[in-house]
């Protein structure tokens, strides 16, 4: 097991925290006042801008004072970066002799960027305008078929991440919520998967604080600022976290009902999450008593993650975005195959099974009922 913080206990032991590289400019306005002199401060002369269709508009307009350094855009991104995207996007970023990219949007734009990077090594400028976490991440993730492949390498950790909670206003709830949970279930794997240690759960704890507080103003009054802030600041301490302490259980879930049945990561992430949290919670009591405590000591962090997310209107049920039936024995095996050995509950297939059929139900977890 790689050093980390005991899922079972308080004190710290000893741990490994590998620092990323990368800088992060984080304020309203800062991707009108700022960006251009991000770019220019990399020395990037002919950038490639990734961003898409929906995104045409606002890449338009902050690329603007860019001027001749913006070489080519590239449009075509689909969800979980299928291989012929990636295929593609690397293609315009030779034709356009690209010596950076730009990528402005949610985590599939950033995941399509990261493509390109890693086939071939330029710096990435990431203006980010959901809450995915992504552009804090060296994860790169490529899906084939019907299986998605993810990795970790430095050459697609962005050089600089433009964080502008006014680019989020417009987000629309159904979206907001979800990607919000998204990057609220990367801060709770934080706390246990193979790299968690003290430095992580310190960033998780306040990026759960900031989510908690900021997702439902953001779902009930868009235009809030505030509100939008917070959510932002979570999602950007999530992502930071995340990159560190690596992907367990949760993740390994989702990543693979994403590349199975092209289900919506976001959402796929928000109904998973509660139904892992209340299978590990036994295993885990300080860090369930620390996830209750940052979620309103209500004595039972996998219930409140559940009615977070059912209060916000998101979706509840895997059923309900695209799993078929039939569907969880598909994936039994892959996900078996690549659960983490630190995972604090040892996982077999009928514990799975039990997880993923309370996901696909969308009944409301409960650690009790679960572990029995």
């Amino acid at each position: 097991m790689s050093p980390h913080i005991s899922p079972s206990e308080n004190t710290v032991g000893s741990f490994v925290y590998d620092a990323l590289p990368g800088r992060v400019v984080f304020g309203s306005g800062a991707s009108t006042g700022r960006l251009a002199a991000e770019v220019e401060r990399l020395g990037c002369e002919r950038v490639l801008v990734v961003a898409a269709e929906p995104e045409r508009e606002l890449a338009r307009r902050l690329v603007a004072p860019l001027g001749d350094r913006v070489a080519a855009t590239f449009e075509e991104v689909r969800a979980h970066v299928p291989v012929e995207v990636a295929q593609r996007a690397r293609a315009a970023a030779r034709d356009a002799r690209a010596d950076g990219l730009l990528c402005i949007g949610g985590g599939s734009t950033t995941g399509t960027a990261k493509a390109i990077a890693l086939e071939q090594p330029l710096p990435i400028v990431a203006v980010p305008t959901t809450y995915a976490g992504s552009e804090m991440t060296p994860v790169w993730g490529l899906t084939e078929g019907r299986r998605k492949t993810t990795g970790r390498d430095a050459a697609v950790q962005p050089a600089v991440v433009v964080y502008d909670p006014e680019l989020t206003l417009t987000l629309p709830p159904e979206i907001s919520g979800p990607s919000a949970m998204n990057a609220m279930a990367h801060c709770v794997e934080a706390f246990y998967a193979p790299g968690a240690n003290p430095i992580t759960s310190l960033m998780a704890e306040e990026g759960i604080r900031a989510l908690a507080r900021g997702v439902p103003v953001a779902v009930e009054r868009p235009g809030d600022l505030d509100g939008r802030a917070d959510t932002l600041y979570g999602a950007y301490l999530a992502g930071a976290a995340f990159a560190v302490a690596g992907s367990g259980l949760h993740h390994k879930i989702c990543h693979a009902l994403g590349g199975a049945f092209d289900l919506p990561h976001a959402q796929t992430h928000t109904i998973v999450l509660p139904h892992v949290v209340a299978y590990n919670a036994p295993a885990m009591p300080a860090i369930a008593e620390r996830l209750d405590r940052v979620l309103g000591e209500r004595g039972d962090p996998a219930a409140a993650l559940y009615d977070l997310a059912a209060g916000i209107g998101a979706p509840m049920a895997l059923a309900d975005v695209g799993l078929p039936a039939g569907g969880i024995d598909e994936v039994l095996e892959p996900i078996l195959a690549v659960v983490p050995p630190s995972n604090p509950r040892p996982v077999d297939a009928d514990g799975l099974r039990a997880v993923l059929a309370g996901a696909a139900a969308g009944v409301r977890p409960s650690a009790a009922i679960l572990n029995r």
